[in-house]
């Protein structure tokens, strides 16, 4: 059965993050813009420290402290602006309408506290009027809703009694525990090996069915892209350089980062002596050029790319692009 996609529930409108140090300012977040409607999957590409879980901690306001900071955007949850609540409003937010499955369970979950201290602690937060007792069920049903099994004896487990792909599925427990509207799942699966990780992305898909909620998935994984997301946005240097329709990114990317992400994966069609790398690294985010940050390493760079950034080409129905080169074609639509 196909899954629904509704109205937006979530808007990103120009969010800058920065993170202040002594040695400058970092732009890890810088000009992101992006929707997610209900029940869709939006994926987010792009190499590590190009700004992927910035953003996402910016969605939930919780980038690092004293040094992090959102500078300037907006971030519309079904119509309000999070950027003005307050941190008590946010915590009745978050966990609420929108949740997060953090990267590695094995640091993400407390070793002192069982499984039911730390299910029912969020829960608690929205639902303070129920007894310990409903609250236990509660708990119980969301490692239910995950395929945990045994679930009444294992809210007294601790997390080193658990396997990893247990421990992931008792994190997605947590953040489904008080049914979101946005999950924000940040590379549930790389710690789990390739079976496990089939069974969890079926599981994820099935709750997402079932509920309707919207997920932003944050992966380096190609192929789980292609399984799991309807769009695409792809990230490089804390900016979106290219979003679309996943159909439309894999056949025709239009960004040169793009394609050599995409050129990037083996395939089995081919045997090359050596696989594909992109040269060189990307830019301080301190110190960022001023045009293209990708320049320094394409192979199509001109003087124009060095000096200002490209604006934002359509290229397709849904499908933009941040590139010179698509200038022409964009004239001549």
């Amino acid at each position: 059965m196909p899954r629904q996609i509704g109205d937006v529930v979530l808007e990103v409108h120009d969010l800058h993050t920065h993170i202040f140090t002594r040695w400058g300012v970092v732009r890890a977040v810088d000009g992101v813009n992006f929707y997610l409607r209900q029940g869709e999957t939006l994926g987010i590409v792009g190499e590590s420290g190009c700004g992927k879980t910035m953003t996402a901690l910016s969605l939930l306001r919780l980038v690092p402290r004293p040094g992090g900071r959102i500078v300037q955007g907006k971030i519309v949850l079904e119509g309000e602006n999070l950027l003005e609540k307050s941190d008590s409003e946010m915590r009745h937010i978050r966990g609420r309408r929108i949740s997060m499955i953090l990267q590695d369970p094995q640091t993400s979950l407390n070793p002192v506290f069982t499984i039911g201290n730390q299910l029912i602690e969020g829960i608690r937060i929205h639902h303070r009027q129920e007894s310990y007792q409903a609250l236990v069920r509660r708990a119980i049903d969301a490692l239910k809703q995950v395929r945990v099994a045994a679930p009444e004896r294992r809210v007294q487990n601790y997390p080193h009694q658990m396997s990893g792909g247990m421990k992931q599925r008792v994190v997605g427990a947590i953040s489904i525990s008080c049914e979101p509207r946005v999950i924000i799942a940040d590379e549930p699966t790389t710690s789990l090996d390739v079976t496990i990780q089939a069974q969890y992305l079926r599981l994820l898909r099935e709750i997402q069915e079932a509920t309707g909620l919207a997920l932003i998935f944050i992966t380096h994984d190609f192929g789980i892209v292609a399984k799991m997301c309807d769009r695409v946005i792809v990230m490089y240097a804390g900016r979106v350089v290219e979003s679309g329709p996943v159909r439309d990114i894999f056949n025709k990317p239009a960004h040169p980062y793009t394609q050599a992400l995409l050129s990037s994966v083996p395939t089995l069609e081919e045997r090359p002596e050596r696989l594909y790398s992109i040269q060189g690294q990307p830019p301080a985010l301190w110190d960022v050029p001023p045009g293209c940050r990708f320049a320094a390493r394409c192979a199509y760079a001109d003087d124009r790319c060095q000096q200002e950034y490209p604006p934002l080409f359509t290229v397709g129905d849904g499908h933009s692009a941040d590139c010179w080169r698509l200038e022409d074609s964009w004239k001549n639509q």
